[in-house]
């Protein structure tokens, strides 16, 4: 069933349709691959979009946002996950209105589709008396998504392992750790958009065995690190060879200043997601000159960028009445 998205009347406020209730769902950002862990890992930040939602009467979508470019972006995603949601519960249809607000950056690889697709889906099941287990909610977004690391990460919380069907590629289960926040994830964002499907563009159609075993054996070390705590053997502990180098082709300084973070003393680095975001991992008291050596590259290449200081979100999805 289609389901439009309007906007919504100028005299309309989520506060003042009654009797429905408002659910407010907070979603962390995420950094996603981990380097070699492609479509695999997945790690929740403290920086969050929130969706502010209520059913209204009707079966139709209403934006209660202002921001236009949102609204053209996004509104087939919102439908879908809609449509999915009825599908999946086996409801009949109903209209809600929403709003999206928060932090997490457009196309930065930060997992922004992420926290709106699990947003609403939150919301929804919320409204309708919670008929999806957080496991069918991890499934359903990784469907949406097309694979499962950003989705367990921001539904669950903390540094995730993702375990996909090997016939259909769709989610099947998750092992999560929880991470302490005295690890620092320096981001530094380029002002470049990368949407991910246009970067899976442009990824080879078969690697070579030895990048394959390089690859396989730096992403069993990185998961092992995380799952003792031990987090000073990750000094060097990322190689990738299967989606990064092709990647950070077409993201200027992506490379150097990751490799710059690793010199001025973080553990080690990575391209966050499909990018252009990339990323050091460092200690509290290590974290200012990374991110100042990080942000040294950028600079020199006369390219704007912005700097964040994150933690891991441990505790992921967060679904509030108010």
């Amino acid at each position: 069933m289609a389901i439009s998205l309007l906007a919504a009347p100028k005299t309309s406020s989520l506060e003042s349709r009654r009797p429905f209730p408002v659910f407010r769902v907070r979603v962390p950002a995420s950094t996603s691959n981990c380097g070699p862990g492609f479509d695999t890992l997945g790690l929740a930040f403290d920086l969050y979009n929130e969706v502010i939602f209520r059913r209204i009467e009707g079966v139709g979508i209403c934006y209660e946002g202002n921001d236009l470019r949102f609204q053209e972006r996004e509104q087939a995603m919102v439908e879908e996950v809609a449509a999915s949601f009825f599908s999946r519960t086996e409801q009949a249809p109903f209209g809600f209105s929403f709003d999206v607000r928060g932090d997490v950056p457009l196309a930065r690889g930060l997992g922004s589709s992420v926290t709106v697709r699990a947003g609403l889906l939150g919301a929804l099941n919320a409204a309708s008396g919670s008929p999806l287990s957080e496991h069918d909610m991890v499934e359903l977004v990784a469907d949406l998504e097309g694979h499962p690391d950003n989705a367990v990460a921001a539904v669950l919380g903390g540094f995730c392992v993702a375990r996909s069907d090997p016939a259909t590629g769709r989610f099947v289960d998750a092992v999560r750790f929880p991470v302490p926040p005295d690890l620092v994830f320096v981001v530094l964002s380029p002002d470049l958009e990368i949407e991910t499907a246009a970067s899976r563009q442009t990824l080879p159609d078969s690697l070579t065995f030895p990048e394959v075993v390089k690859s396989l054996n730096s992403v069993a070390f990185l998961v092992s690190v995380f799952a003792t705590g031990n987090y000073e053997k990750l000094r060097g502990a990322v190689t990738d060879f299967i989606h990064q180098p092709y990647r950070m082709q077409h993201i200027p300084g992506a490379e150097a200043a990751i490799r710059a973070g690793v010199e001025a003393g973080a553990y080690t680095g990575w391209l966050s997601g499909s990018g252009s975001s990339v990323l050091c991992v460092a200690r509290e008291d290590e974290s200012e000159l990374v991110a100042a050596a990080m942000g040294r590259v950028f600079t020199s290449l006369t390219i704007e960028f912005t700097t964040r200081h994150l933690r891991c979100d441990n505790a992921g999805l967060k679904v509030d009445r108010i």
